[in-house]
């Protein structure tokens, strides 16, 4: 048993940094923004014929 303890102690271990890891991720890092331009043929408008 003492095992079987250790190993899910250190499967919770693992969990919670990763955890901790997206955490920080998501409220440390800020995202550049910026804007982004698109050309859309003509072609990509008109229904095609069958």
């Amino acid at each position: 048993m003492p095992s079987l303890f250790r190993f899910l102690a250190v499967v919770a271990i693992l969990a919670g940094l990763t955890y901790a890891g997206m955490a920080a991720l998501a409220y440390l890092v800020e995202p550049r923004t910026r804007e982004i331009t698109v050309s859309v043929p003509p072609e990509r408008f008109h229904k095609q014929q069958r």
